[in-house]
């Protein structure tokens, strides 16, 4: 248990982003999944617009240091693929 005001402040900060980054981790996999769906369905331009509003919530993630950089690069990369693919 935190005993100095600091650690105790520290705890309050804590709890608080944690909420927060609960809430953008969870929002970016519902757009993630939002992709995934549109993609198994097998509409290429669903898709493509799926991936386009994806995009920036991933990118978010990154700076608000909810996920990390390489991560969203391989998942934007492996989507963006997988998109292309329907295509043909």
């Amino acid at each position: 248990m935190a005993n100095t005001p600091q650690s105790k402040k520290r705890a309050r900060q804590v709890e608080r982003r944690t909420e927060i980054n609960k809430a953008r981790r969870s929002r970016i996999r519902t757009f993630l999944r939002k992709v995934e769906e549109a993609i198994a369905s097998g509409d290429q331009t669903a898709a493509a617009e799926a991936l386009r509003a994806a995009q920036p919530e991933l990118a978010r993630g990154v700076t608000k240091g909810v996920m990390h950089k390489n991560t969203v690069a391989r998942k934007m990369s492996r989507l963006s693929s997988r998109v292309k693919a329907l295509a043909v």
